[in-house]
């Protein structure tokens, strides 16, 4: 019986340990892509998910993940589920496009990505960080048939120009503004190249700022960019505008594609008012060079109180440093003035200065304690106002220590007290070299 407990037993322990095993939660992340190789600005898709045996009580939010060398888009979140060995599994899919814009290998990071998932037969969420693997993409250069300045990786390309003015009356200082604006699928704005503007004989152009946009749905991507140009025309005569052509290149049809912008041919008649011409040149320089400036002031990093991060965070490291070393030299020297305060509380001086303040006072005791209190500090061989003014003091002085002691009986013995004879006695006590001890007290 013992024994076929025993049994009994530790087939229950089993039982048990298979049965939660089986019931343990399971918590993963994949990451796909959908190239291991791309050209520079070709997109690759990177699909992260996200699985659980259970279900998760709050949704996905991985934020902005940076790739080094690359533009990441991303898109939007898909819920998925699948069955595997009888057990539901659900999962969460988020989709990024990346856009790699130089020719180095770039790296889809590692990531540690925080989930909420109830374990096996409980409601409540509980809090879990799975980690996914990274990803290495191989990047190709452009081909060499190429040009870097024109290179452009897109799925289609739409090409349009407006002018601001008619192109059939033109005279010597007239300008005409032309605007072209390029809408690219599946890219971002920041890999549409500018374009390459021809310089054209008799006429001096003027750019305007570039205007840039992304357009982003659930499932695509498309960009845009505007350039306007500012034709003035300085001479007379026929004035040819060359065509212009973009292309771009689809890599998954292998193939270069096109949009061609005719020739424009204008024919420029005089201008009785040649003065208005350096009037509009002037004018259009002057609003370039500020245009130029201001682009300049915003490629720069972003400022602090006018500076560059780098700069603002040495300034403020020297300001530490500076408020360190004052604070420091503050409290030496607020030590070193409470040294002095305390000595000096202590000190002959002090006694001195209270003995003069109580002689201004009604009160013969007060003057009294003062006064016996300040000889008590001195070091003399009978702290005694006597022996302190024969010593030290004048007849004058002298005298007046014979009628407060005199008077002392009668209450009212400092009545005749003259100051002027103690502050001189004081003076030859201290020239005499006397070393005071200020924290000297006569027992």
């Amino acid at each position: 019986m013992r024994g076929s407990g025993k049994y009994w037993l530790a087939l229950f322990i089993v039982l048990g340990f298979a049965v939660t095993k089986t019931q343990a939660q399971s918590i993963w992340a994949d990451v796909a892509v959908d190239r291991n190789s791309a050209y520079v600005g070709q997109p690759v898709e990177v699909t992260i998910s996200v699985y659980t045996s259970t279900w998760f009580t709050e949704g996905l939010d991985l934020g902005n993940i940076k790739v080094n060398g690359a533009f990441t888009v991303y898109f939007r979140p898909v819920t998925t589920s699948f069955i595997k060995d009888g057990k539901t599994f659900a999962g969460v899919k988020q989709l990024y496009h990346v856009f790699p814009y130089t020719d180095q290998d770039i790296t889809f990071p590692e990531l540690d990505i925080e989930v909420e998932s109830p374990p096996p037969g409980d409601f409540k969420g509980k809090k879990h960080t799975v980690k996914s693997q990274a990803k290495n993409i191989q990047v190709k250069p452009i081909p060499s048939k190429f040009s870097e300045n024109e290179w452009l990786v897109a799925s289609g390309m739409s090409v349009t120009e407006d002018w601001s003015g008619k192109t059939t009356q033109v005279k010597v200082g007239d300008v005409l503004e032309r605007k072209i604006s390029r809408t690219v699928a599946n890219t971002v704005s920041e890999l549409i190249p500018p374009i390459s503007w021809d310089s054209v004989a008799k006429v001096s152009m003027y750019p305007s700022r570039s205007s840039v946009n992304n357009n982003k749905t659930k499932t695509a991507i498309s960009a845009s960019r505007t350039e306007t140009m500012r034709y003035l025309f300085e001479k007379e005569g026929e004035v040819i505008l060359p065509e212009m052509v973009f292309t771009w290149y689809n890599p998954y049809r292998n193939q270069l594609y096109k949009r061609t912008l005719k020739e424009v041919k204008i024919e420029v008649i005089p201008n009785p008012d040649l003065g208005v011409l350096a009037s509009v040149r002037d004018s259009l320089n002057l609003q370039l060079e500020e245009q130029v400036t201001q682009e300049a002031e915003e490629e720069q990093p972003w400022r602090i109180f006018g500076m560059s991060p780098e700069k603002f965070a040495a300034v403020l490291v020297l300001a530490v440093l500076i408020l360190i070393v004052l604070y420091r030299l503050l409290r030496k020297g607020i030590l070193h003035w409470k040294q002095k305060r305390q000595a000096y509380l202590v000190s002959e001086e002090f006694y001195f200065h209270e003995f003069k303040k109580a002689s201004k006072s009604n009160s013969n005791k007060t003057i009294a304690q003062k006064l016996y209190r300040w000889l008590d500090a001195l070091e003399l061989e009978e702290p005694s106002a006597e022996f302190f003014a024969k010593r030290f003091g004048s007849k004058a002085l002298q005298s007046q220590v014979a009628k407060i002691e005199g008077n002392w009986s009668k209450g009212n013995q400092f009545s005749d007290l003259n100051f002027v004879e103690w502050v001189a006695a004081r003076e030859k006590y201290l020239h005499r070299g006397v070393k005071v001890d200020s924290g000297w007290i006569n027992p």
